[in-house]
């Protein structure tokens, strides 16, 4: 059964544009990639377990930041890997600081020591142009869906 995910992006404008906020995973294997590497705060669906509470709980999880005003549905997507991300977007401007829950894995590799890493190391605010060259390539899409939101409000 493959794997299911909730989460936010949230926006904000500035200077007439907007900007999104994205998340670069922690931990060893992620430490020396960049481009294409970052991506919404999202975590996986428990049984039973509404997908916006999830996105919620997942989004403050991994930023110590509290998701709150209205909450835009962005739809889903597949990722490369076989795991669907349902997502909403929310608007809030505020400090790219972050405070991270963690995991342990074993590492080095074979090595029987167990290490605590961040699940996200750092976060940014990004210019939807830039986001498209940081953001996983499967993300893109809730770029895009979220740009149209806002054309269509114009209409």
């Amino acid at each position: 059964m493959p794997k299911l995910s909730a989460g936010l992006l949230m926006f904000r404008r500035r200077d007439k544009e907007l900007n999104v906020f994205l998340v670069h995973p922690g931990g060893p294997f992620w430490q020396k990639k960049d481009l294409g590497a970052w991506s919404i705060p999202k975590g996986e669906v428990s049984a039973g377990e509404d997908l916006l509470v999830t996105a919620k709980r997942e989004f403050e999880e991994e930023t110590g930041i509290a998701p709150q005003g209205e909450f835009i549905t962005l739809g889903e997507i597949k990722q490369a890997g076989g795991k669907f991300v349902t997502a909403w977007a929310f608007e809030l401007d505020c400090s790219p600081t972050i405070q991270s829950n963690t995991f342990s894995m074993e590492w080095p590799p074979k090595s029987g020591r167990m290490q605590e890493f961040p699940e996200v190391d750092r976060a940014e605010w990004f210019s939807l142009k830039e986001a498209r060259i940081r953001i996983l390539s499967a993300q893109i899409v809730f770029l895009d869906r979220l740009l149209t939101h806002f054309d269509s409000d114009k209409r």
